[in-house]
């Protein structure tokens, strides 16, 4: 499907000045001007592409990990079913780099929130992240196979994670930004079923609103609680998808808030 009544600007592809090392999977981005004497933030961000997540890092002066590795939320996922990667890479970035991470955030696009809800499964990497961001990404199965007429029922294993990261950010205990466009796949739950299923297992409640979003998305609702963050936009199209990763920067600067 293509969307031709809204504008849907692309940040122009540039390759921003900054020092890069590559590592066992994926590349760090330390962007011009960061200072590195003392602890610096880090985003580690999947299938984002690479140049897309270190123009967010360098307007918002915060280190970047950018990981591409194919499609499908299974793929990602599959990269971190040893628990001791992700804290091994983490390691890794640090030594090349030279520098100390503080902040310690994951975002994904897509696909790529499959790798943060694995990562997130292991204790120790879930204590050691502080936020993180999940663009139009959270999906499960339905537990019938096929959405249900009305409302439908979907797995929660899956999204156990994301209810646990939502109560600690409700809590002031983490940081979290979900994003979720209309797109309705039609044979896994997509990201608006499963937004439902986090605000009312959360006891959160949605208010509607009509505004202007980044990249000239158009949002249509939000809950807000401590610092958790839920945002609905308009659309159903490919290119509304796209739009929303092109909003990564404005997403990162209010991750780090």
């Amino acid at each position: 499907m293509v969307e031709h009544t809204r504008a849907h600007p692309r940040i122009k592809q540039e390759t921003p000045a900054g020092r890069r090392e590559k590592l066992e999977l994926g590349t760090l981005f330390i962007p011009a001007g960061l200072k590195t004497t003392g602890a610096i933030p880090v985003l580690f961000f999947f299938h984002g592409g690479t140049w897309l997540p270190e123009v967010a890092g360098a307007r918002d002066k915060v280190a970047i990990v950018s990981i591409q590795a194919g499609s499908g939320s299974a793929t990602y996922a599959n990269l971190f079913q040893d628990p001791a990667r992700w804290p091994a890479l983490l390691k890794e970035a640090e030594t090349k780099g030279g520098v100390h991470f503080g902040r310690v955030m994951l975002g994904g696009w897509s696909a790529g929130c499959g790798a943060i809800r694995q990562i997130l499964r292991a204790p120790a990497a879930y204590a050691r992240v502080d936020a993180a961001l999940l663009i139009d990404g959270i999906h499960t199965d339905y537990t019938d196979g096929k959405p249900g007429p009305l409302e439908s029922k979907i797995g929660a294993e899956n999204l156990a994670i994301w209810l646990q990261l939502g109560r600690d950010a409700i809590a002031g205990k983490k940081r979290a930004i979900i994003t979720h466009s209309e797109i309705f796949p039609g044979t896994f739950a997509s990201t608006t079923e499963t937004a439902d299923y986090l605000l009312a297992q959360l006891k959160l409640v949605r208010r509607p609103v009509l505004k202007w979003g980044p990249m000239g998305l158009q949002q249509l609702s939000e809950a807000r609680s401590g610092n958790f963050l839920l945002i609905g936009y308009a659309g159903n199209s490919a290119q509304d998808h796209v739009d929303q990763l092109h909003s990564l920067p404005e997403y990162l600067k209010w991750l780090m808030k």
